[in-house]
């Protein structure tokens, strides 16, 4: 992959919807938790970025990240372990006199020096709790063309059910537009009315220049929220552009839609609309083919590398190095990177997270609707 674009840098924010999904972040980040067998969250706008020749990105952590980092390394596998460039983690910066930043003004006011001194025009802004083959190229030509101040992505959708069901703004904000000929002329900030809806992707396209404007006097006047404290308010000043993507993405904004979403790659046609567009890149674990034993009994799954199946899985999605002993059932599943589920065993309807093991003879089933979690590394 020798692919450049001198006109873009990237920032990657890996954290802000890590309320949405407690249990899958307690010990890392929303970037980070595993997705469709073998990925991690950030995997889709890194490789996406990476694939439009962005080769400059920068993620802007803020707790938890250790698991981030072992996952990304020098982002050889991504082709960012760059001399000039490349991939750069900004751990969070404390004063003694201040705390941590809240929001994506905080974090990108404590690296003004660094956007200062780089040489791109425009910088690229995304969250990771979509997973999505973005063509950022042509988020970019659209921006050049339409003279934008900022160009916004945006898709047609319904609200997911977890957030029409939270009734405060303790897990994040999610934002719609209204449009007109191309351009936003209103935000919305966590609306709740049914039918379909232009919803924010939170992937933004702006000048270095104004972007260093606009973070530097917003942080002054105490703001947090590019999209609340800065866009909203000034749309009447800003030209604020609208880019509708029509691909195929996955929000992930709860538990529930952490498991629908998955499960959806179990179908051909959505599997192909996210992985066909253009390469997905992550961490390489050298490690077997995965070996299905005489009389296992396999249908409608996803299976990454060194997996062990001798008993019966339909409808699932396992990851790395799980392991299905003889006499096990499997049904409707999430089970993440080597997990156990010993002899005799019958689970459905169940996520498991990181070297679960589920004993010999239990039974443990959720429902489509409430599918039941283990944390990371326990046994039942």
């Amino acid at each position: 992959m020798v692919n450049s674009n001198l006109n873009a840098l990237g920032i990657i924010f890996p954290n802000s919807y890590d309320p949405l999904v407690p249990e899958l972040v307690n010990l890392r980040l929303m970037a980070s938790i595993p997705f469709a067998s073998r990925y991690r969250m950030i995997d889709f706008i890194l490789s996406s970025m990476a694939n439009c020749g962005i080769d400059n990105i920068s993620i802007m952590v803020n707790n938890n990240y250790h698991s981030l980092m072992d996952h990304l390394g020098s982002g050889r596998e991504w082709d960012l372990a760059r001399k000039n460039g490349g991939l750069n983690i900004f751990p969070p910066f404390a004063e003694k006199t201040s705390k941590p930043y809240t929001g994506r003004v905080g974090a990108m006011a404590s690296i003004l020096d660094f956007l200062r001194s780089q040489k791109e025009k425009y910088v690229v802004i995304s969250d990771t709790n979509i997973a999505v083959n973005f063509d950022f190229n042509d988020m970019l030509k659209a921006h050049m063309e339409s003279g934008a101040d900022i160009t916004s992505a945006y898709n047609e959708q319904e609200f997911p059910e977890s957030l029409m069901r939270n009734t405060s703004n303790d897990k994040g904000f999610y934002y719609t537009f209204s449009i007109d000929q191309g351009r936003v002329t209103k935000i919305y900030v966590n609306a709740r009315e049914p039918g379909i809806h232009n919803f924010g992707m939170n992937i933004h396209i702006i000048d270095r220049e104004l972007l260093i404007d606009l973070v530097n006097t917003a942080f002054v006047r105490g703001h947090s929220y590019f999209e609340r404290d800065i866009m909203l308010p000034q749309l009447d000043r800003l030209h604020v552009h609208a880019y509708k993507y029509e691909g195929y993405l996955a929000r992930i904004s709860g538990m529930k839609s952490y498991f629908d979403e998955n499960m959806k790659l179990l179908e051909d046609e959505n599997l192909d609309a996210l992985f066909s567009a253009a390469p997905i890149y992550t961490k390489i674990r050298d490690d077997n083919p995965t070996r299905y034993i005489p009389g296992a009994q396999v249908q409608n799954v996803m299976v990454a590398d060194g997996c062990i199946i001798e008993g019966t899985v339909e409808n699932s999605i396992l990851f790395r190095g799980v392991k299905v002993a003889k006499g096990a059932v499997v049904k409707n599943c999430i089970l993440m990177q080597d997990t156990v589920i010993e002899a005799d065993a019958k689970v459905e309807y169940l996520i498991t997270d990181k070297r679960v093991t589920i004993s010999e003879g239990k039974e443990m089933k959720g429902t489509d609707s409430f599918p039941f979690y283990i944390a990371k590394g326990h046994k039942v």
